[in-house]
């Protein structure tokens, strides 16, 4: 979640809540669901899930190019006592030039 720079007025940042406790749940918690399901192999019934979304962000810094963007996002969900994150990824996988950026120790996804 690091090393996006909107500072230069590219891409953007968005998040959606569900709150599916006690209510109908939509095709995107479903299919949260589902992924959760299928890569533990186990039950699950989303009551909390968040979407956060970066549309064709930036590397850091901008100002030296803003062409290579990367769309990705981070799905939080919990049942209430497991929680999971999905970390989803453009077709293509990271486009930035990652031999470019300020720091050498680069990751995608989390430690």
């Amino acid at each position: 979640w690091d090393n996006a720079d909107f500072s230069r007025g590219v891409g953007t940042t968005f998040y959606q809540e569900f709150s599916t406790l006690n209510t109908a749940k939509p095709p995107f918690v479903r299919d949260v669901e589902e992924k959760v399901r299928r890569y533990l192999r186990s039950s699950y019934s989303a009551a909390w899930t968040l979407k956060i979304t970066w549309e064709k962000a930036p590397v850091y810094a901008a100002w030296t190019d803003t062409r290579k963007t990367i769309t990705y996002q981070a799905v939080l969900t919990t049942d209430g006592f497991r929680s999971y994150i999905l970390m989803l990824y453009q077709d293509g996988g990271m486009q930035w030039d990652y031999t470019r950026l300020t720091s050498t120790n680069v990751l995608i996804g989390y430690t």
